[in-house]
């Protein structure tokens, strides 16, 4: 009896630290793939190339209809659909203003499954920018709010 005790507790912790090191390693690569608010401000004055996404969803943007001036707004909904939407050989930032920062870090995931290189997201979104003072600006194209 204890024999199977001891199988199953030691199944467990190997299990258990599978999962915590599959969790570092996936946090890694999103710490690699991210950045701030002030760098992104500093490659924006540096490289009039890089392209940067809007990616929030439809009610966030009702609720802030604010957007990082030069931003394209992409849905998630098509982004996750369409990865192709998002240039892969160019530079490219993605934000959204959720405070677990999910809807990018769900894209972002879903660009590095199809090998994009040269995507990142910004840590903390339009909230992010908007504290250190960076412009925003309105945005007012027409758009659906997703209901299905």
């Amino acid at each position: 009896m204890y024999l199977i005790l001891i199988c199953v507790v030691g199944f467990l912790v190997l299990l258990f630290g599978f999962f915590r090191i599959r969790q570092l390693r996936r946090r890694r690569e999103l710490e690699a793939h991210s950045i701030d608010a002030d760098s992104l401000r500093q490659l924006m004055e540096e490289n009039a190339d890089i392209l940067l996404f809007d990616v929030r969803q439809p009610l966030d943007l009702l609720a802030h209809s604010e957007i990082i001036p030069g931003a394209r707004r992409l849905p998630p909904k098509e982004v996750l659909h369409e990865a192709t939407l998002i240039p892969k050989e160019k530079e490219s930032v993605i934000y959204c203003t959720c405070v677990s920062q999910s809807t990018s870090r769900m894209i972002l995931e879903r660009a590095l499954e199809l090998n994009f290189t040269k995507i990142k997201f910004l840590k903390g979104g339009l909230d992010a920018w908007k504290a250190k003072g960076y412009p925003v600006e309105r945005y007012t194209t027409p758009f659906h709010l997703d209901t299905a």
